[in-house]
């Protein structure tokens, strides 16, 4: 900041929300801090900071002058006038002719000898706070030589200025912001709203009689037209833009109008002005004279359009409608016409009766909106702007539909056909005729009147179209794709005869009429398509479509029958899309050359072929020349593909090995990467010719596949073993140009892949031949070291040392751990005492066998617990009291005391049943096993038929007598088991003895904690 810069301070009383409070003005600089200052109930004073102000010149003094507005003296003797709430400047003025006094010497103390501080001192070259001074609303300045008074014009002052320097249109748009409240710094206008609108009202409107006298007066000279047509388009519309907003219609059309009516340009404009204004509804009425005068201009200027524009929005009781009516009839204002008659006469039926028109187009023009009036009243819409009343729009469309279907029109003559009306609208537009009905229908409630309505009318219309030969088959699709759309809806109450769509499709099938072959064929597709096919029979459909060669007929039927080899007869024998299908069965073979192959879609040729010329494979592709065997590959791909995919008869296409396998060898030479995955899914080739093309293009991974294939797990091992060894020589080769990164990963892969093949195969060798495969291997990983410089060794050791690593857990699986170590131990590098290199593959080896031997002491123990819980709470469970549910017999349904038998005797089960042993044994439910008899409960035992309980019954009635020697639950302790297994089912921990981990093979561990065990 400044040291000379002047600190300012000055307050003012400021009403702020509903209470008035001094507002304080800190400034120094160019900055300006607003404080507000309070009183609290306690009596406490506190100051909060409101807003801050960023100038861009520095201040000398800020004086108040009322609670908006603050004037600013900058260092330059410039005043600004700001808004405070805003902050915008609103006008600046240059006092330098003033002569301000300073008072740089009182405050550098020159009486004294400039006795003061240097901050006083550089303070004093600007201070001037005894030079100005504020009372009133007016700030007093002190010059050298006078005094100076400013104040703030009010606000009839301001306009009267620039009325004075003849600025109307500032003046006026000065005058409508303080109407509005939108002006700062305003003085002179306080009171209520409503009155001061009032007041700056009745200013404006002195000002616009003021401003429409000067335009008159001032009009260029009479003679140039277009001068004045340009002069009176600048200056009308600001009148009447204005007496709009003030919404002085009286004003307008009065004393205005008056004024523009001396000049025939100026009354011209003056009525132009008017229309947007009408058209966007904020001029709706007006007098009868300025509304005919407007009616007479535009037709004088032959503007119809806008004429009939205004018409539709303007109120219709400020209409001479005999005036109008003759005008629109006259000039063909349709919507006018419509519009007069529907709101100013509730006549809806008299503008549908129009005359009949000469020239073609305003006949298209005329039936346009005739539709769309239709639609609108069947809609209950006001045309061509709002809506009719709701007490008249039942009886609106009472009124149209009884229009529509009349038999005769008013004046008839004797010649004319029934429903003239109907039949001319069909005649006009078929389709969007039909498409009024069907909007309306979809309107239309359930109830008795409108089903009677819609069903009268769909009858008039079969009356109309299928009795008579004057439409065309178009015309008469439209109407049966009108009719299928209506029937297929849910809620559909119309009855339609079946026997005319029978009809319609004999009339578009007819063999015997060349004549607008394709728009017949599309007319029925789109009766099909729209739900009309239910109205058919299908069979008779297919067999009249081709009579009629209606190919994309037959398409839509064999698709929906997924008969999709027929749809391809259809693109074959369609002539609309010969040229679509590039090739056809007669002429295939002897196109199919360079010039027409290379265009067509390889995909679709090879299952075109596959299924049309399954007989002249092998011709067809001896056709093709080198020059395009890229291509050919392609082709071929998508073919093999095309014959091996389900859905393609095998027996009628049996492709030949040949070919299969000249495929091959050409994806070997030019897509290699592509080979083995093709090889994985063919099996139209010979094993011997196919291993020897890969082997002959070196593709080590495809002749891998093919030998194992072959069952040759030998040669196929050998085969990934000599790729394996190529890639680690070029890795650990002298020449580190040769070695590239990527090579890493290529190597971890192939050996990833070779360890697969060794894994699959393991399992069907015996023990010599396993360490056919896997010491190899281990050799192969391990030889590096052996050839290998110490330099190539140190890159790749890390990696090398994972790799032997990896292949060592994979053949341990296979391969006994001693065989492993005296094999490593055997080799000649370690046998000279370098143990230290394969410490660390030892080291694994010993922690995997550590891991794998806790792991089975651990799985055993949680084993043994398992089975120790189970047999605890069998034990407790069959040793638990018996309950019997009833104290008689379940089968004599006596008292189990009914007499005293030696040897009868009670049997209780688990389930809550008792017996009579004697009973039971009538019912063959004992069974003597080592001189003890096993019971059943027979009621369980009869209600649960295929049961647990039933089958174990019945096993032991089936076993030998030897055979039941063996550790077999009693009845009793099987239901009890039962019971436990059914308590108990949950984790390992919970599962019942049924469930153990010795009944299930795919047992994995849960070790969950166990349940608390219950307390017998």
């Amino acid at each position: 900041m400044d040291p000379s810069s002047v600190p300012l301070l000055a307050w003012h009383f400021v009403a702020v929300q509903t209470a008035v409070n001094p507002v304080l003005a800190f400034c120094r600089g160019d900055v300006v801090h607003f404080l507000l200052v309070k009183r609290d109930d306690s009596g406490a004073i506190h100051v909060t900071k409101q807003k801050q102000l960023h100038l861009h010149y520095d201040l000398i003094n800020f004086t108040w002058i009322n609670s908006r507005t603050v004037v600013l003296l900058d260092s330059v003797e410039k005043l600004h006038v700001i808004d405070r709430q805003t902050q915008e400047e609103l006008e600046t003025v240059e006092i330098s002719e003033v002569q301000l006094v300073y008072n740089s010497s009182h405050f550098k103390s020159l009486a004294t000898g400039g006795n003061v501080s240097q901050a006083l001192a550089l303070v004093g070259e600007k201070a001037c706070y005894q030079s100005i001074s504020n009372c009133g609303g007016q700030i007093f300045y002190v010059g050298t030589k006078s005094v100076h008074v400013m104040t703030l014009r009010s606000w009839r002052e301001r306009i009267d200025h620039l009325l004075k320097q003849e600025c109307l249109n500032e003046a006026l748009a000065l005058a409508w912001s303080f109407h509005e409240g939108k002006a700062k710094a305003v003085v002179g206008l306080s009171g209520e709203e409503q009155k001061r609108k009032a007041v700056v009202a009745d200013r404006m409107v002195e000002i616009l009689i003021h401003y429409a006298d000067r335009i008159m007066k001032k009009c260029p000279e009479q003679g140039k037209i277009q001068v004045m047509e340009q002069y009176f388009q600048d200056m009308v519309p600001v009148i009447v833009d204005y007496c709009l907003l003030l919404q002085r219609m009286d004003l307008l059309f009065s004393q205005m109008y008056d004024k523009m009516a001396e000049n025939s340009v100026a009354k011209g404009v003056f009525l132009e002005c008017l229309e947007p204004y009408i058209i966007s509804d904020k001029l709706v009425g007006m007098t009868a004279q300025i509304m005919k005068d407007l009616l007479l201009h535009f037709q004088d200027k032959n503007l119809m359009a806008n004429m009939e524009a205004c018409i539709v929005h303007m109120d219709v009781t400020s209409l001479d409608i005999q005036q109008v009516v003759l005008m629109c009839w006259e000039n063909h204002l349709y919507d006018a016409m419509i519009y007069v008659y529907n709101s100013g006469m509730n006549d809806f039926i008299t503008p549908m009766e129009v005359r009949k028109c000469e020239a073609i187009d305003e006949q298209v023009i005329m039936g346009n909106k005739l539709l769309v009036y239709i639609s609108c009243c069947l809609a209950g819409r006001a045309y061509p702007l709002g809506n009719i009343s709701e007490n008249l729009v039942p009886l609106v469309k009472n009124q149209v539909f009884e229009f529509l279907i009349r038999l005769h029109s008013a004046e008839a003559p004797v010649e004319e056909e029934v429903y003239p009306y109907v039949r001319t609208l069909l005649h006009f537009d078929t389709r969007e005729f039909l498409n009024v009905l069907a909007l309306t229908f979809e309107d239309f409630k359930n109830d008795k009147q409108a089903v009677e309505y819609q069903q009268r009318i769909v009858d008039i219309l079969l009356k109309v179209m299928v009795e008579n030969s004057d439409f065309t088959p178009s015309q008469v699709g439209c109407l049966f794709t009108f009719l299928a759309r209506q029937l297929a809806k849910p809620n559909n109450t119309l009855f339609v005869n079946r026997t005319l769509f029978d009809q319609v499709l004999e009339f578009l099938c007819s063999p015997d009429d060349d004549s607008r072959h394709s728009e017949r064929q599309q007319v029925l597709l789109e009766l099909l398509q729209a739900g009309g096919i239910v109205q058919f029979e299908e069979s008779r459909l297919i067999q009249m479509a081709e009579k009629a060669e209606f190919y994309q007929i037959c398409e839509f039927m064999y698709e929906r029958e997924h008969r999709y080899d027929k749809i391809i007869d259809c693109y074959l024998h369609d002539p609309l899309r010969k040229v679509r299908m590039r090739i056809c069965k007669s002429n295939y073979i002897e196109n199919l050359d360079e010039i027409s192959f290379p265009f067509l879609s390889p995909f679709k040729a090879a299952d075109l072929i596959s299924i049309h010329f399954s007989d002249q494979i092998e011709q067809i592709i001896q056709n093709l020349e080198v020059k395009i065997a890229k291509r050919f590959v392609a082709y071929c791909k998508h073919f093999v593909i095309c014959c091996s995919r389900e859905g393609v008869n095998q027996d009628l296409l049996q492709l030949s090995p040949s070919v299969t396998e000249q495929f091959i060898e050409l994806l070997c030479q030019y897509d290699p990467e592509q080979v083995l995955e093709t090889l994985k899914f063919l099996e139209s080739y010979r094993l011997e010719e196919t291993i020897q093309i890969v082997q002959k293009k070196q593709l080590y991974e495809a002749s891998s596949y093919l030998l194992e294939k072959k069952e040759d797990i030998h040669s196929a091992f050998l085969v990934m073993l000599e790729f394996l060894q190529r890639k680690l020589s070029i890795l650990t080769s002298e020449d580190e140009s040769s070695v590239e990164v990527p090579s890493l990963k290529a190597i971890e892969d192939t050996l990833a892949k070779t360890i697969a093949l060794c894994q699959r195969n393991s399992h069907k060798l015996n023990q010599q031949q396993r360490e056919a495969l896997w010491f190899p291997l281990l050799e192969a990983m391990m030889s590096p070291k052996r050839s290998s410089s110490s330099t190539v060794l140190g890159h790749y050791s890390e990696f090398l040392k994972n790799l032997t690593m990896q292949v060592l857990n994979n053949m341990a699986a296979f391969i006994s751990l001693p065989l492993i170590l005296q094999r490593i131990l055997q080799d000649p590098v370690y046998g000279r005492g370098k143990l230290g290199e394969i410490q660390g593959l030892v080291l694994g080896m010993l922690d995997s066998f550590n891991y794998e031997q806790t792991l089975l002491e651990t799985t055993t123990n949680l084993l043994n617990h398992d089975l120790h819980w189970s047999l605890r709470n069998l034990k407790a469970s069959v040793t638990r009291g018996l309950n019997p549910k009833q104290d008689y017999c379940c089968i004599c349904l006596q008292q189990y005391k009914r007499r005293q038998e030696t040897s009868d005797q009670i049997i209780v089960f688990s389930c809550g049943h008792l017996y009579h042993s004697l009973c039971l044994m009538s019912k063959e439910c004992g069974i003597e096993s080592k001189g003890q008899i096993r019971w059943t409960c027979f009621k369980c035992s009869a209600s649960h038929k295929g049961g647990k309980l039933s089958e174990a019954s019945s096993e032991l009635k089936r076993r030998t007598p030897s055979q039941l020697n063996s550790s077999l639950l009693d009845p009793q302790q099987a239901q009890a088991f039962d019971q436990l297994c059914r308590l108990y089912r949950g984790t390992s921990r919970g599962d019942s003895a049924l469930n153990s981990v010795f009944q299930n093979e795919t047992f994995q561990l849960h070790l969950t904690p166990p349940p608390p065990l219950l307390d017998d």
